[in-house]
């Protein structure tokens, strides 16, 4: 769908949008998920934790620390994989530790040794550093990818039911080089390598980039957009520096189902803090069968345009045309119904006579416009008419009308969900919200009051479109989402991650 993906990079802005609470985390581990709980680990013992995804705060030191550790969930075990004993730049090993659960008050939360599942011994050309846990779906197999620039990225597998080296004995199979901070992951027959380029560590001065390749065989060979094998030195960048953030590195996905995936890093230096390393989490898109970093919406005014019905949301109120009614004639009144006014009818008595007509054959009347530019409809301008209490939403042809222009606001201090805010939505110009009603259908209410029903949550779908939810709908339990229904209706359904019904583009007017 790539109308999808254009209207994306035309409408929202470059700038990512910073997580709330503290963030300050360098070579994160994949963002796991624990009995609602989101855990995130870091180099040094550092650990954060978050009960939406979108709030952060300071977690409890794990058992094993170390650099760049990273986790992954396989039954009921969390297995994290963290680099020890560094001694050079290419003497180190990779331990792992176990738990039942993540959550420090849990009576399970107990941290077990494992084996040491990779090392290098300072001679050989590749550094035991930086792993990456991954479950192949198809297969139920499980590997570990880790290494640095200064020698290869490498790959082993392990045992699902232990998380240990399941042949120790064999040789690691090389995947790239110039690179480190790898990761795994699958889509639609293809594996691909994610790796981190660049310069670590050097704050917002850092070179750092995330860039992928991909195989049709977990083992290989991984190869970039261009067909560069990254054993020698390919790799189609997935991410770089962007407005205040610098340096991309360490990915992670977060797979949320229902074809909503997102990607966990960090950067190197965030300038609005002072230029420390933060945790970052983008929606991870997907085009012409390569992965895509999202933008995080931070707001603004939009058309909410469907992709199935190809009509806009709207507030359900009589419409006013953009620049007032069309003239019709040679200047003179709108002609009487059943009749056919334009430049080959008589002028009505007593009418003036229009402009006369341009090089293009048109002048004044029903095709000569005004002469002069339109400016934009403002609620303002038409306000006047609209009802006072509770207004129904609907869908129409967009026109450019001040009804049908959404300004989307991140709402402080109203929580969040995995890698974003609460937002308002409300017609632009002013206080009037779009709000769930109690039977999941939708109104526009006189006031925007903050109230669960009028927050909305707005995830990035792998083809560049919206998902827009609310936060919850009085007496409802089931989660649903903005649905059209036709051209001229929306409601709220449960979501259908094989149908376009609930795919939204957000158009600037």
């Amino acid at each position: 769908m790539k109308y999808v993906l254009l209207t994306l990079f035309l409408t929202l802005t470059s700038a990512a949008f910073a997580l709330n609470g503290a963030i300050g985390i360098h070579d994160p581990s994949t963002v796991v998920q624990d009995h609602g709980k989101y855990y995130v680990y870091g180099t040094g013992g550092g650990s954060l934790v978050s009960d939406d995804g979108w709030t952060w705060r300071a977690g409890v030191r794990p058992a094993l620390t170390g650099a760049a550790p990273d986790v992954i969930h396989i039954g009921d075990r969390y297995y994290m994989y963290v680099a020890v004993g560094l001694g050079g730049e290419t003497k180190a090993g990779v331990a792992m530790v176990w738990s039942k659960t993540l959550d420090p008050k849990s009576p399970d939360y107990k941290w077990v040794k494992g084996a040491m599942v990779a090392s290098s011994n300072g001679v050989e050309d590749s550094n035991a550093i930086d792993p990456g846990a991954f479950l192949d779906p198809t297969t139920g197999r499980m590997w570990l990818v880790y290494g640095s620039y200064v020698g290869y990225i490498r790959l082993v597998e392990l045992n699902p039911k232990t998380g240990e080296d399941l042949n120790p004995k064999e040789k690691p199979i090389d995947l790239a080089i110039n690179c480190e901070a790898s990761d795994m992951m699958y889509h639609d027959g293809w594996y691909y390598l994610l790796a981190t380029h660049g310069s670590c560590c050097r704050g917002a001065d850092s070179g750092y980039n995330i860039r992928v390749g991909r195989s049709r065989k977990v083992t290989g060979p991984y190869l970039d957009a261009e067909g560069v094998d990254m054993i020698q030195g390919g790799g189609t960048q997935l991410i770089g520096s962007g407005g205040r953030f610098i340096g991309p590195g360490h990915f992670g996905l977060i797979n949320l189902g229902n074809g909503v995936e997102k990607f966990s890093m960090h950067w190197e230096a965030d300038l609005d803090q002072g230029g420390r390393s933060v945790l970052g989490i983008r929606p991870l898109l997907w085009k012409n069968g390569w992965p895509v970093a999202g933008e995080v919406l931070t707001g603004g005014t939009f058309e909410i345009h469907s992709v199935h019905t190809g009509t806009s949301l709207d507030m359900a109120v009589e419409g006013v045309p953009v620049g007032g009614p069309r003239r019709f004639g040679f200047g003179g009144p709108r002609p009487p119904a059943g009749s056919r006014g334009g430049p080959g009818a008589r002028p009505a008595p007593g009418a003036r006579p229009g402009p006369p007509r341009g090089p293009g054959g048109f002048g004044g009347g029903m095709f000569g416009g005004t002469g002069h530019p339109i400016p934009d409809q403002t609620a303002a301008d038409v306000s006047k008419n609209w009802p006072a209490g509770t207004v129904n939403a609907g869908m129409s042809n967009y026109l450019c009308q001040a009804q049908q222009k959404w300004q989307i606001t991140p709402v402080p201090d109203a929580g969040g969900y995995i890698g974003g805010p609460y937002f308002k939505i409300t017609i632009a110009g002013t206080d009037r919200a779009l709000a769930a009603t109690a039977d999941a259908e939708l109104a526009v209410v006189p006031a925007f009051t903050g109230a669960p029903e009028q927050l909305w949550r707005l995830d990035q779908l792998a083809d560049g479109s919206w998902r827009i939810m609310p936060k919850a709908v009085p007496n409802w339990k089931e989660p649903v989402a903005l649905s059209a229904v036709g051209a001229s209706f929306a409601t709220l359904s449960k979501f259908d991650p094989k149908s376009d019904v609930q795919h939204w583009l957000l158009k600037t007017p």
